[in-house]
């Protein structure tokens, strides 16, 4: 009987992880994009905090508000799927694509924060 090989194809690369994550990222600016007009600056200003840094980027992003919140909504999405679907690194064999504890629980809050940024930024616009 040949031996089972323990190794994965020398020729074959590892897959990258940073499709969720950068996902993730861009659907959280965009999010911060679309909020950064009326809901962030309420929100900012009813914790007592100054908002009139969010002013030059609510004049760039005003003009374009239906295309962040759809942009926001789907990289969000797709950054929630991608991470549903990577297994955790404890259960993960050499070259195959693996999440490490703390980049998954980062990219899990950015999405939750993303997805705070949305809501506000599409309630209060």
């Amino acid at each position: 009987m040949p031996p089972i090989p323990t190794e994965p194809n020398p020729t074959s690369r590892p897959i990258r992880d940073t499709g969720a994550t950068l996902l993730t990222l861009s659907g959280l600016g965009a999010a911060f994009g679309v909020a950064s007009c009326c809901g962030l600056p309420f929100l900012l200003a009813t914790a007592g905090l100054s908002s009139a840094w969010l002013s030059g980027i609510a004049l760039f992003a005003a003009p374009h508000r239906s295309l962040l919140l759809a942009m926001a909504a789907l990289c969000l999405a797709a950054g929630a799927g991608l991470l549903w679907r990577r297994q955790p690194a404890g259960t993960c064999a050499t070259g195959f694509v693996c999440a490490k504890s703390m980049v998954r629980g980062m990219t899990m809050i950015g999405l939750m924060a993303g997805l705070v940024l949305l809501v506000i930024g599409y309630l209060y616009a």
